[in-house]
């Protein structure tokens, strides 16, 4: 998992026999314990690992509920109510693995815009960018499905949309709606699919996220400045320097969890899914959860529906082609004043999207829909590869204890020009 060669050496004569067989511990102590990491990195950094925890929350509260939910169409709905009002501790797993998914995605929505801020997906890091937009979207397919295992009316319903949208795509639109369907509308056997795809794609995710670790300790983590590592006296040993951090951030984190499970553990949901799922009453206003607001916004903003499916699709795919998009030289927003002013119009962008994928497609909402949309497009397509060419940075420092000794740094060198990609460290 790591360039680094081991200087572990087991003490016990069956650690040294167990470690030339399987070489497991001096792969921990190389990648997790004397790991070089670069000592200016904040606590924007603790996000991989308050993930890796809410992954592994997820995968366990979500085996424990497939013990006892029962994935059939009349049966659904019920076998939830069971889970909550009589297993034991039911109601605290299941809130757990609701809230839990939308945890999931605050700290992965923090983690991107932490990605784009400070330019992590720039040489020579692409495929540990890449691997994240694989992760994120895993992780989108796998809450969405999840979603509809209630079988509330909210859950039947958004399961409705989607898989209608899907049959838009052409040539293979028709046979993916068919597949997912099992029959000729949602129905039981959809369940059955959804239920089989939900519960196996976190264990794909985690294998995802061992390769997205592997490929993260090839090129080494990137920092505030963005300036690479040049010397011993830029790192400090990933434990306990970096484990203190991601411990103590986590337990943060930990908190805010908590406080929607044991405080407000409906907040992020909706009522209508707390209605047994009926094909004859359509709710009056159908939303998917909050995290997939911003996208759901951008599919109603295209009056066309290939048009909104293309586009929606495209929202995402467009991630995976940042290490390219982006021209300039500078990793790191703090040095490029111009583009900070636009990455932050993006993150308002985000957030005005997702607000409006809460109101109804109609009048002035479906116009403003449409320029978010377009701005979101403009700056991922237009903005971010003209600011390369017509942006000045700042000086950058020449070293990363400079930065964090705070030495003036850069003098007389044009920013960009010791920015350049090494994979050391």
């Amino acid at each position: 998992m790591s360039q680094h060669s081991s200087t572990y050496v087991p003490k016990s004569a069956f650690g040294k026999w167990f470690e030339s067989r399987l070489p497991i511990a001096g792969l921990i102590h190389s990648s997790f314990i004397v790991y070089p990491v670069p000592r200016n990195i904040n606590y924007f950094w603790t996000f991989g690992a308050i993930l890796s925890f809410m992954l592994a929350s997820q995968i366990l509260t979500g085996v424990f509920l497939a013990m006892y939910y029962t994935p059939h169409a009349s049966l659904a709905f019920q076998s939830v109510e069971h889970i909550m009002r009589d297993v034991n501790f039911g109601w605290l797993i299941r809130y757990m693995h609701a809230n839990g998914a939308s945890m999931f995605f605050v700290a992965v929505y923090v983690h991107i815009f932490r990605g784009l801020y400070y330019g992590s997906y720039k040489a020579p890091r692409e495929i540990l960018w890449i691997l994240g937009v694989i992760i994120y979207g895993l992780m989108m397919a796998t809450a969405f499905m999840g979603y509809v295992l209630p079988w509330g009316q909210m859950s039947f319903w958004g399961a409705t949309v989607i898989t209608n949208i899907l049959a838009a795509i052409p040539v293979v639109g028709d046979t993916i709606q068919s597949l997912l369907w099992g029959g000729y509308s949602v129905g039981n056997p959809t369940l059955n699919r959804f239920f089989s795809i939900h519960y196996l794609l976190p264990f794909m995710i985690a294998g995802v996220v061992i390769l997205h670790i592997w490929a993260l300790h090839v090129p080494g983590q990137n920092n505030p400045t963005g300036v690479p590592i040049k010397s011993d006296k830029d790192t400090v040993p990933f434990t306990p320097f970096a484990t203190i951090k991601d411990l103590f951030a986590t337990a943060v984190f930990m908190i805010l969890f908590a406080w929607f499970v044991f405080y407000i553990p409906n907040y992020l949901g909706h009522a209508d899914n707390y209605v047994p799922a009926n094909p004859s009453v359509t709710p009056a206003h159908i939303v998917p959860e909050w995290y997939f607001l911003p996208f759901y916004a951008i599919l109603r903003a295209i009056p066309d529906k290939l048009g909104g499916v293309i586009a929606m699709f495209a929202s995402i795919a467009v991630l995976a082609f940042l290490p390219w998009l982006d021209t300039s030289k500078v990793r790191s927003t703090s040095y490029r004043p111009l583009y900070k002013q636009f990455f932050w119009i993006l993150v308002a962008d985000t957030l005005l999207l997702g607000w409006l994928g809460a109101k109804p497609p109609e009048g002035w909402y479906v116009i403003v829909s449409q320029i978010a949309t377009a701005y979101y497009f403009i700056h991922f397509l237009v903005i971010l590869p003209l600011l390369g060419f017509i942006e000045r940075p700042l000086p950058l420092p020449n070293s990363i204890l400079e930065s964090v000794l705070g030495q003036k740094g850069g003098a007389g060198l044009p920013a960009g020009a010791n920015a350049e990609p090494q994979s050391k460290g």
